[in-house]
């Protein structure tokens, strides 16, 4: 069975954990307050999700800027804290402040699987919008024509199979065909389930996952001579 389509998470997979945890998720915490403030006018939707999130309609921007602190704290896949992380985070790979970790092995095999005719998607719980912002500004340059689509929590949390086979018709391939990548078992345990075909990339400083999977250490050991499970 031949691979027709890879989906590959972000955090852990094509880029390390630290880079997500040690600049992004800090910038997003220190420029929060006064980006809200700032764009209080454009936050509607975001006040409306977490207010109904938090179960309090009465929550004040002060009180939701606190909430969003909190999330940030906890490591929260809500989305609309994903949707505003991606807000101040477009600002700060515009000003330059930073560019988008990728590993060195994953940009080449990107640009080789693309090449072969293999169509890569990202399924990641960081918004759309930020995922196009890391690989648009890495450190590899704008990998951005690489992708042929981009998932997010809108589509479904990472851990439920329903969510991958949502993936599966939106981009209109058989389960089957398709190879699922990432660092976190229960993702690979939803996508398995849905029929996907899965690897576990098991890299330096990512949390420790038990190895029930097919295992690699970096892009450079994926092959594609034989159905992966």
């Amino acid at each position: 069975m031949t691979v027709k389509a890879i989906i590959t998470d972000i955090e852990g997979t094509t880029s390390s954990i630290s880079f997500v945890h040690e600049v992004l998720f800090p910038y997003a915490y220190k420029c929060l307050p006064e980006y809200v403030r700032a764009h209080e006018g454009d936050m509607g939707d975001i006040f409306e999700q977490v207010r109904e999130l938090e179960g309090k309609v009465s929550l004040s921007t002060d009180d939701i800027i606190e909430v969003l602190l909190r999330w940030i704290k906890e490591d929260r896949k809500a989305t609309p804290l994903k949707t505003l992380q991606g807000f101040i985070w477009d600002a700060g790979f515009g000003a330059g402040h930073f560019k988008g970790h990728v590993y060195p092995d994953a940009a080449p095999a990107l640009k080789r699987w693309q090449k072969s005719g293999i169509k890569l998607y990202v399924y990641s719980s960081g918004s759309v919008t930020a995922q196009k912002l890391l690989f648009g500004h890495s450190e590899a340059g704008d990998l951005t024509p690489l992708f042929s689509g981009y998932f997010d929590t809108v589509t479904g949390p990472k851990k439920e199979s329903e969510s991958y086979k949502k993936i599966a018709v939106a981009i209109d391939f058989p389960s089957e065909d398709i190879l699922f990548l990432s660092d976190v078992t229960g993702e690979l345990d939803a996508a398995h389930v849905a029929g996907m075909q899965t690897i576990l990339l098991d890299r330096d400083g990512n949390n420790p996952q038990a190895k029930d999977y097919h295992t690699v250490h970096n892009f450079d050991e994926i092959t594609f001579r034989e159905k992966v499970t």
